[in-house]
């Protein structure tokens, strides 16, 4: 748990996604499925699936690169990479230490960080902490999966709900002598939870130490959707409590893209309108750690969020682990 923020401020953002598009349509000829039964029961329309050539490091890589460009940095000005995953290209080295590679930013610090899809929330409290510990002055935080790799195809309750891609942002120290909270840009307050309890109900079943094989993803979806609803609404309140922030305030919720069902109960339970909420599952399904970054970035470039906003990001994923994070633009 976290509270508060170091005020690091968002400087630019950026999203990556495969080349290839699968609609409910094309998983119906597949499966025993319909577009009508998951739409209704989760509001996606359609996902992008990772190709050949296309891996975790490579989207991240595109959408740091678009971030950058965003932000007006070099490559070369990025002092810590945070990159939260749940489906690194390899077991080691860290897929974040690919993408500094990649960029040519060498010599700083680039590590991953395993919080499913809660993943870009631990990366950027991380993040932001170490900034604020003059760990650096400029980090890139990214959110990167392919999902794709460890669904279980033949699952339909799992399988319609993932899909592929990447979103990055730019975050800069933020400014010792001017608190965030009393008006300039910058992360204002954060949480961070975890309950190992939860683990048998969204889970891989695979990995290195137990099985030496990758597995494939295992959901238990009633259960997830109460803990979700109830988690992420009760983060959220402990995070505009620490702000001093009243819920009237927020000018957009940018959620864990996983069921719309979850982003519209988890609104009504706060009290939030529906306008106010930032919705890309129909066309991204869940991406994970790369659902917030990635509709982060969707509602900047259309021009819904803007300078001077106050924007709540919130997440909950296997583990479990949940958090929510208040940034002013």
């Amino acid at each position: 748990m976290r509270r508060g923020g170091a005020g690091s401020r968002v400087l630019g953002s950026g999203s990556a996604l495969p080349r290839r598009i699968v609609t409910n349509d094309e998983l119906a000829a597949r499966i025993d499925t319909s577009d009508e039964w998951i739409v209704e029961r989760t509001g996606i329309r359609q996902r992008y699936i990772a190709g050949e050539g296309e891996t975790t490091a490579s989207l991240a890589t595109d959408a740091a690169r678009a971030a950058l460009a965003d932000a007006g940095i070099e490559a070369s000005e990025i002092d810590l990479i945070v990159l939260a995953t749940a489906t690194p290209d390899n077991t080691f080295p860290a897929t974040a230490t690919k993408v500094q590679h990649a960029l040519g930013c060498h010599g700083g610090i680039a590590f991953d960080v395993a919080a499913v899809c809660s993943g870009f929330l631990y990366a950027l409290t991380v993040a932001d902490a170490m900034l604020g510990a003059g760990q650096g002055t400029r980090a890139l935080v990214i959110g990167a999966e392919t999902f794709s790799r460890i669904l279980d195809w033949e699952d339909r309750t799992t399988c319609v709900l993932f899909g592929d891609g990447a979103g990055a942002i730019v975050l800069g120290a933020g400014e010792a002598d001017t608190p965030a909270r009393e008006g300039r840009p910058g992360l204002l307050a954060s949480r961070l939870h975890a309950d190992g309890s939860c683990h048998d109900l969204l889970y891989v079943d695979g990995g290195p130490s137990t099985t030496q094989t990758v597995g494939h993803l295992r959901m238990k979806g009633p259960e997830v959707f109460r803990h979700a609803v109830v988690n992420l609404s009760s983060v959220l309140g402990e995070v505009l409590e620490d702000a001093g922030v009243s819920v009237e305030a927020i000018d957009w919720v940018v959620p864990h893209q996983a069921n719309k069902r979850i982003l519209d109960a988890t609104a009504r339970k706060l009290g939030i309108p529906p306008e106010k909420v930032i919705v890309t599952v129909d066309e991204h399904a869940n991406t994970s750690a790369a659902s917030v970054p990635l509709a982060f970035d969707t509602a900047r470039r259309d021009g819904r969020i803007g300078t001077g906003d106050l924007v709540m990001f919130e997440a909950m994923g296997g583990g479990f682990t949940w958090g929510a994070a208040l940034v002013r633009m």
